[in-house]
């Protein structure tokens, strides 16, 4: 039997086809056939045929009742789209690859599948990677892992702050920080605050960094944490309109420990005009009753 992978894939057709002379499909043949075709067009650089093979062999190990195997040919699939520039089918290969994994009740290598669909997509289509990720946290935390995501989180806020959604990106953070509530990891929640907190300023947000602040100020690790008087400093250089002071905290060692792409940020605080802030903050404070009445 010659290894010509166009010969393997029309005999492996015609084994998937009833006909006069055959009566019953022979998935277990064609199968084998399919994925040998795939590996030749692969070796061959010939990546749409490949995956098309790919495609094929996952359809026959489902009829195989094998979603592990079928699973691992649709990731093959996808990995052949993106040798394609073929965005929308990498995140749909991915995705079906995740389903078939879940079908298996194997909620790590579910979530993995997505995982590798969002890195595959960060350059190509960054929106689609976002949802990825989150999508892949979510398959986590459904099966109480809630450790095992946080990278994942992470990751998400890194393509947020790339796309300049700084909402999303400070939201994400938070949801880090819930998660890592959930299994007590009480350094990487605090950590996950404070930077939520440096996406809000460096996108000149100081009302929402300091209802950020407030909120989490109500759960006592973060408050007796670094990470908590650090943040607590941040915003008091921003009322006071301190440029020196608000880039003395941004480069403390506080921040130094955390993300790589948060640090990057925060070495660039204060990103608009703080003078304007304390204009505001003294406004505030001006109380229709006199100081020293209250005495």
């Amino acid at each position: 039997m010659g290894s010509d992978p166009e010969k393997l894939i029309s005999k492996a057709d015609k084994l998937t086809k009833l006909s006069f002379t055959r009566w019953s499909i022979d998935w277990k043949s064609a199968t084998g056939l399919y994925e040998q075709a795939a590996n030749g067009f692969r070796l061959a650089k010939s990546y749409e045929k490949a995956k098309e093979a790919f495609e094929k062999a996952s359809k026959g190990q489902e009829m195989l009742s094998s979603p592990w195997d079928a699973a691992k040919h649709m990731e093959s699939a996808a990995t052949m789209a993106k040798e394609l520039g073929n965005w929308k089918e990498v995140a749909d290969f991915y995705r079906r690859a995740s389903e078939l994994y879940n079908e298996c009740g194997r909620a790590q290598p579910a979530s993995d599948a997505l995982g590798k669909g969002a890195r595959a997509l960060e350059d190509g289509a960054p929106d689609v990677a976002v949802q990825l990720y989150t999508e892949a946290c979510a398959i986590l935390e459904e099966d109480g892992k809630d450790q095992m995501a946080f990278d994942l989180y992470r990751d998400a806020a890194r393509v947020y702050l790339k796309l300049e959604k700084y909402e999303d990106a400070a939201t994400i953070l938070i949801s880090l920080a819930l998660a890592a509530d959930k299994c007590s990891a009480t350094h990487s929640q605090c950590k996950a605050y404070l930077s939520a907190i440096i996406v809000y300023l460096y996108a000149h947000d100081f009302k929402q960094a300091e209802k950020c602040y407030n909120d989490c100020c109500q759960v006592e690790v973060f408050l007796n944490s670094d990470q908590g008087r650090c943040a607590g400093k941040l915003l008091s250089a921003y009322a006071d309109g301190d440029v020196e002071d608000i880039k003395r905290v941004s480069q403390s060692s506080t921040v130094s420990n955390l993300d790589h792409t948060i640090i990057k940020i925060a070495r660039k605080l204060p990103t608009g005009d703080v003078s304007a802030l304390k204009n505001e903050a003294m406004k505030d404070n001006e109380d229709p009753l006199d100081e020293d009445d209250l005495t």
